[in-house]
């Protein structure tokens, strides 16, 4: 499993560590820990809807970050839960850029058992380092 959860980071929030080969790996390791966060079994999503949407930021932990709180957005505003379909990064200008197209489908609590409602990614502790092994980031949840 590339993610693993964290317990003693946040009394009331829900902390994981993501890891992967390539960053790629790394943000869809994060955005499966965030939807296994929310639902039961996010691997039982269909792809019925895809959107892309284009981040961008000075520091990859910001980028990761405004990723996964579009995906929030996503499930609060309409009512999508979603999982990376694909993923590419750029480098221009001082500024890492991520353009995503997530796929998923309407939230429907009959097939996807809810367990937790994440409200936002938070700042606390993020992060997203290199390493010989590939990549890493730790992400706290407000629930």
């Amino acid at each position: 499993m590339p993610y693993r959860y964290i317990e003693d980071i946040a009394t009331a929030d829900i902390a994981f560590e993501a890891s992967g080969a390539t960053l790629e790996e790394l943000f869809t390791a994060a955005v499966d820990a965030l939807l296994n966060t929310m639902i039961e079994d996010g691997g039982d999503i269909t792809y019925e809807e895809s959107v892309s949407f284009s981040a961008e930021n000075e520091e990859l932990d910001i980028l990761l970050f405004n990723v996964l709180n579009e995906l929030v957005f996503l499930k609060d505003a309409k009512r999508l839960i979603m999982r990376i379909h694909s993923i590419t990064f750029s480098h221009e200008d001082g500024m890492h850029k991520a353009e995503v197209t997530a796929s998923g489908e309407k939230i429907d609590t009959l097939k996807h058992r809810p367990l937790l409602d994440v409200k936002a990614v938070t700042l606390h502790r993020l992060s997203v380092e290199k390493s010989e092994a590939g990549w890493k980031a730790c992400v706290v949840l407000d629930v």
